[in-house]
């Protein structure tokens, strides 16, 4: 952890931090999306983090996906923004959060699909019909359920 999160840790420690965050569901011409496996818990999620002072939250956006799996978004489209209860989660290190998650749908890129940043140990895209989200990390199986939802049936 970086920039601003990790100062303000220092400050509070493992104390409950509201996080606001900005992710990205990247999917491929066949509805299928890219996820990777986090180094923390060993789960499954597509790329995210915290924005930083003064940082856009699309800046945010392309920056993370770019930082955790190599690729440059080139369109972006508002999805949904994941918040409340179910979104507070405690990470393997015991920081605790709550978090306001704002996220994109990028269907064009360019660049490798690649782990960059050592928080992803495997990097796929995953069909509809392969998600279960038992191996979804926690506190976005909303919004991976909201993408079901919405575009489950369309390519």
């Amino acid at each position: 952890m970086t920039g601003y999160m990790a100062e303000m840790r220092k400050l509070v420690g493992h104390k409950t931090m509201i996080q606001s965050s900005a992710s990205v569901i990247c999917v491929d011409e066949d509805n299928r999306i890219l996820m990777g496996k986090r180094s923390d818990n060993h789960l499954w999620g597509y790329s995210g983090g915290s924005v930083e002072i003064d940082e856009y939250i699309e800046a945010c956006a392309k920056r993370e996906l770019e930082e955790e799996m190599g690729i440059i978004a080139d369109e972006l489209e508002l999805f949904f923004v994941n918040s409340g209860p179910e979104t507070h989660y405690v990470y393997p290190n015991g920081d605790e959060v709550s978090n306001v998650e704002i996220i994109y749908i990028c269907r064009k890129w360019h660049g490798e699909i690649t782990a960059k940043d050592g928080e992803m140990e495997d990097i796929r895209f995953f069909s509809i019909e392969e998600i279960d989200m038992s191996f979804i990390s926690p506190p976005i199986r909303t919004a991976i359920q909201k993408y079901i939802d919405v575009y489950g049936g369309n390519k």
